[in-house]
């Protein structure tokens, strides 16, 4: 490891389990080239079938590493001055990002969705909402680029305020608030 490389990261019982049937593969079929997602699969099933003594070997494996790992990350110092790997922090001031018009349509029938679905996932919901989406026309799906349009420009507004270091522009009430006193201009 040359100095201030970050220690590899540990692996799991699972990571070795596969990477020793990659081994045992290739050496069966050198020349075979190997589709990863049907490989995984078929790994994923044989170590469902495993039982606990045919992994401890892998978990061993996974224990030994995580010591190595361990002891390579108490004398581990990142390089001063340099870039921070992974994600930027981003400033609690900053304004919120637009939504998109999908986003908009999934907050007005998410509640719907979930009252109808009882105990489904949050992936399940999210399923229903994408396919909702699809079925809907353009007349119905233009109400909702026209919230997103509207909430872009507010976006943009306010991280222009933002990059100046100003105050952000005061929030414009939207038309279908519940007090129903603001800025309407249909009465």
């Amino acid at each position: 490891m040359a100095k201030g490389d970050k220690p590899r990261g540990r692996m799991s019982a699972y990571a070795y389990f596969v990477q020793t049937c990659r081994e045992e593969h290739k050496k069966k079929h050198p020349n075979e080239n190997v589709v990863f997602s049907e490989f995984s699969k078929k790994c994923a099933e044989r170590w469902k079938t495993m039982n606990d003594p045919e992994k401890k070997r892998f978990h061993q494996m996974a224990e030994k590493d995580k010591k190595r790992y361990e002891s390579e990350m108490s004398t581990y110092v990142p390089p001063a001055g340099g870039k921070a790997r992974g994600k930027k922090k981003k400033d609690p001031n900053a304004p919120k990002r637009a939504l998109s018009a999908f986003f908009h349509f999934c907050n007005d029938e998410r509640p719907k969705v979930k009252a109808n679905m009882g105990d489904a996932t949050v992936g399940e919901i999210a399923k229903e909402l994408g396919r909702r989406w699809q079925d809907c026309n353009e007349d119905q799906k233009s109400k909702y680029e026209a919230m997103a349009a509207k909430d872009k420009e507010r976006y943009e507004k306010a991280m222009a305020a933002y990059k100046r270091g100003g105050p952000p522009p005061a929030e414009e009430v939207d038309e279908d608030d519940e007090d129903g006193d603001e800025d309407d201009d249909d009465e």
